[in-house]
């Protein structure tokens, strides 16, 4: 996997290439100032582009803005976002573009080595991979929109989901059967009248619907 690194704490960043160099991906670029990222991602279109939101020279949403450019230039240009807290509107902003191959996760989760490595491969495939903690902020921003219309055990899977989870774990982690998880899947799907299609792809689908109706964008400090 072909990946271009925008982080600009040296430590991190260079933790970043060693983990991932090892891991057996290609590390094409890395940068550690805002500017710098869309022409790196222009240059080289990597499979994944894994970026801090805050970069310099302001500190503010250089990463995001980035992110955002290139996904429109190189569409499905799957984008892994580090941040260091949740940020729920940078986050509502880059998920709620309508498609796949995004991931959200806070940067001590780099740490937990596995977990970080297959959130990687789940963007790079095309779906996404969210910390907890993201989905729990974008869950409490917004009350009426079409999840209204799902039970709370549909809500706790499809919050799963929004995680990157397969049916397996989501069944071990609710303690129900695989079977069970199948069925509240396709009510999910049915309740937020997604069309029929490939199964992955309805997945991608009730996801970016759950994240497009946590709300609105909010004020940045």
């Amino acid at each position: 996997m072909r990946l271009v690194i925008a982080e600009d704490n040296a430590l991190l960043r260079e933790g970043l290439v060693l983990l991932l160099t090892s891991a057996g991906h290609d590390v094409v670029a890395v940068v550690g100032t805002g500017p710098e990222v869309l022409p790196a991602l222009l240059e080289h279109r990597p499979d994944v582009a894994v970026l801090d939101v805050r970069m310099p020279p302001d500190f503010r949403d250089e990463g995001l803005r980035a992110a955002l450019a290139a996904r429109e230039q190189i569409p499905g240009l799957p984008v892994l976002v580090l941040s260091q807290y949740v940020e729920e509107s940078y986050a509502a902003e880059l998920l709620g573009g309508g498609a796949g191959g995004l991931g959200y996760l806070l940067k001590d989760r780099v740490g937990r080595v596995d977990e970080f490595l297959d959130a990687l491969e789940r963007v790079a495939a095309g779906g996404t991979a969210l910390d907890p903690e993201v989905v729990t902020e974008l869950l409490t921003r917004r009350r009426d929109s079409p999840l209204d219309s799902l039970t709370p055990r549909e809500r706790e899977v499809l919050k799963l989901m929004a995680q990157g989870h397969g049916n397996a774990t989501i069944a071990r982690t609710l303690v129900v059967t695989e079977r069970a998880v199948h069925k509240h899947i396709g009510n999910v799907f049915l309740k937020l009248d997604l069309p029929p299609s490939d199964s992955g792809h309805r997945r991608v689908l009730a996801v970016l619907t759950y994240l497009n109706n946590q709300g609105g964008k909010v004020d940045r400090p």
